[in-house]
C-alpha cells in the first residue's frame, strides 16, 4: 500500500462522517422510520419495502421521516441495520417497482422486493 501525506484530508473526511452519524443517532424519533424484517430476507436475498396496504399508499410512500432504518433480523437477533435517506430509498425502490409481492396478514400489504446485492451496485444507482 502506498503511503500518502493526505492524512489531514482523510481525518477531516472521517470526522465529517462521524458527525453525520452522530446527528442521525440524535435525531428526533419522528425523523426516523424503522422497519424490522425477519428471516425472509435471509431466505430470499431480498428486502421488502412496503408501499401499499389494503390498496392505499403506506410505508415508504407515506412516511414523513427523513431516514429509513431497515433492520435485518435472523433467528430473533439483529444481523444488521441498513440506514437510508428516504429519498434515496424511494429512488432505489422505484427502480424495482415491477418486482412486488403481497405479504402480511391476508396478503394485504404490497411490498417492492429489492435484491440486497443491488443496494450496493453504486455504478447502477449513482450518476458518477
Amino acid at each position: 500500500m502506498k503511503h500518502t501525506n493526505k492524512w489531514d484530508i482523510d481525518l477531516s473526511f472521517g470526522k465529517s462522517g462521524e458527525d453525520r452519524v452522530a446527528n442521525l443517532l440524535n435525531a428526533d424519533k419522528s425523523k426516523i422510520e424503522v422497519k424490522t424484517e425477519r428471516d425472509w430476507w435471509y431466505k430470499t436475498g431480498n428486502i421488502a419495502i412496503e408501499i401499499e396496504c389494503r390498496g392505499k399508499p403506506s410505508g415508504l410512500y407515506v412516511t414523513e421521516a427523513d431516514y429509513w432504518v431497515h433492520v435485518l433480523n435472523k433467528d430473533g437477533k439483529d444481523f444488521c441495520k441498513l440506514f437510508f435517506d428516504v429519498e434515496t430509498l424511494k429512488e432505489i425502490t422505484f427502480k424495482h417497482i415491477d418486482n412486488t409481492k403481497m405479504v402480511g396478514d391476508n396478503h394485504a400489504s404490497k411490498c417492492v422486493l429489492i435484491p440486497l446485492k443491488e443496494l450496493f451496485n453504486v455504478k447502477e444507482r449513482v450518476k458518477l
